[in-house]
């Protein structure tokens, strides 16, 4: 197996809606248990957030057949409202 610790990813993209929207959407709990799942056989049924350099997320993904689920978490380094967001998992 490779050891992967240091390895760093990025990700950008480009949204076509009001930045302030966009951002609550991506970074609020309530928001985030409603998209952020790849196909309609998984669910969100519980989601944190401490937007914060230093803070905790953490994202439960489930299949709705109650057959798996498990956490998405980390820290964030670096939070620039409605700029950047740099976080380790």
């Amino acid at each position: 197996m490779q050891d992967t610790s240091g390895t760093i990813v990025t990700v950008s993209t480009i949204v076509q809606a009001p930045v302030d929207q966009v951002w609550c959407f991506f970074t609020t709990p309530d928001h985030i248990m409603q998209w952020y799942f790849a196909t309609p056989e998984w669910y969100v049924p519980k989601a944190t957030n401490d937007l914060r350099p230093g803070g905790k997320f953490s994202t439960t993904m489930a299949a709705r057949d109650g057959s798996v689920s498990f956490d998405f978490e980390g820290e964030y380094q670096t939070v620039e409202e409605h700029r950047r967001i740099d976080y380790t998992m």
